[in-house]
């Protein structure tokens, strides 16, 4: 595969670690990784490719709802298919680790168009409720999971190099923008036509997986997993030590998204601007991607999982104030102030992870953040509804805090395990 060039090596530092140092990086960090060889195909057409993931949930809601009238059996059928994605993108990405991206990646795009449309079919059809909601699983559980797979070509590019720490930072935005545009963009088709949303999801993950596949010269190399690998202590089932760690702490951290969200919807509402609160996330995920901007092109002294410990604390900290906010406007700017930290967040956990990997189980370790995330927001969503139903939104954003608080709790309890890095106590986890 497409190496970088020997100008931008820098092998004596630790993958995932920007350069010690106390100046910033030129303005131009973002723009010389999409120069590298390759680097702006992947980046957009995974992007392209990964949409999905941000509309699919969505667009099952709009459909089952208008076709059904009934949004508790839309809710469990989108949330079906969550809970059967965040199970096989795992095994998938192991998969692609194995075999390699562009032969699991083919035909399993192909599979979710097909599912994609028999979904719709059923749905429109108004089948029995047992097939709506097992269509609808298989279709969730077949989509794609690019995200992970972008990064593991960043990784497999840039490794042991300071420009790794903005790779993922640019990533991390590129998922931003992606949660912004999405659902807004599958409301509005929905609205005209129901099944518009799930159909478009099918047509851009087919374009895009199929075009990011096509960038062979940048694919990461197959990998078996040497016997010394699979035999290391610890190293029967976990991709990484600090898997233990973090996703229990991406769990929480799915569940505090999921409240934020429903609880804004439900504060606007009751304030009598239910619109508005588009908008406002539409805010949090701005500062978030400003965040993610400054922090990717920043130099770093302070260890990676110190950061990522300061960062989750400042997030969850900027969180427990929104129970207490008085109107929209000041929630407004809270969201902006503390989804500042969020990507920050999210780059040190998958820098974490990544760095601490077997080579050969890479992407199915950073694979299990987001099925992690995945699933906290499939259980945040189902705890806090009825939270809010029961008590309103800042009940909601309490325990949002909480989960958060939780998410820190165990972040500090298993700091150890996160200082575990290639050359040190995560040795044994290297392949051979």
């Amino acid at each position: 595969m497409t190496r970088i060039p020997d100008e931008l090596d820098a092998g004596q530092l630790e993958p995932g670690e920007p350069v010690a140092g106390s100046g910033q990086w030129p303005s131009g960090r973002y723009l010389t990784l999409l120069r590298l060889p390759g680097a702006a195909r992947f980046c957009v057409t995974g992007m392209v490719g990964r949409a999905p993931m941000a509309m699919f949930g969505l667009g099952t809601v709009l459909l089952v709802a208008a076709t059904t009238g009934r949004y508790s059996l839309a809710g469990l059928v989108a949330g079906a298919g969550s809970v059967g994605y965040a199970i096989a993108a795992p095994q998938v990405a192991r998969l692609a680790d194995k075999f390699g991206q562009r032969r699991v990646l083919r035909p399993l795009v192909a599979v979710f168009a097909g599912s994609c449309i028999v979904f719709v079919t059923c749905t429109e059809l108004r089948a029995p409720v047992w097939v709506v909601i097992i269509t609808g699983c298989a279709a969730g559980s077949s989509m794609p999971s690019l995200g992970s797979m972008v990064r593991a070509r960043w990784s497999a590019l840039l490794q042991g190099t300071p420009l790794l720490h903005s790779a993922f930072a640019l990533e991390s935005v590129a998922d931003e923008v992606i949660f912004v545009v999405g659902p807004a963009l599958v409301t509005v088709l929905a609205s005209a036509l129901p099944p518009a949303g799930v159909v478009l999801c099918a047509v851009l993950a087919v374009t895009g997986t199929l075009l990011f596949a096509a960038q062979r010269k940048t694919e990461p190399p197959a990998r078996q997993a040497t016997g010394h690998a699979r035999n290391a202590a610890g190293g029967r089932w976990l991709p990484a030590p600090g898997l233990l760690t973090m996703a229990p702490v991406y769990l929480c951290i799915g569940a505090t998204f999921a409240s934020v969200d429903l609880s804004t919807v439900d504060f606007a509402q009751r304030h009598g601007h239910k619109p508005l609160a588009g908008l406002i996330l539409g805010t949090y995920a701005l500062g978030s991607a400003v965040g993610g901007l400054w922090y990717g092109s920043r130099t770093w002294r302070a260890p990676l999982e110190r950061r990522f410990a300061i960062t989750l604390t400042l997030t969850v900290a900027g969180v427990a104030t929104f129970w207490a906010q008085p109107a929209l406007i000041t929630l407004d700017a809270s969201m902006l102030i503390t989804g500042l930290t969020i990507s920050p967040t999210l780059i040190g956990g998958y820098s974490l992870i990544e760095r601490q990997a077997f080579a050969s189980r890479r992407t199915e370790a950073m694979t299990w953040l987001s099925s992690t995330i995945s699933i906290g927001i499939a259980i945040g969503s189902a705890v806090s509804g009825r939270i809010i139903d029961d008590a309103g939104p800042r009940w909601g954003y309490g325990f949002a805090a909480t989960c958060g608080v939780i998410a820190v709790t165990i972040c500090l309890t298993g700091l150890r395990r996160l200082r575990a890095a290639p050359g040190g106590e995560a040795a044994q986890w290297a392949d051979a």
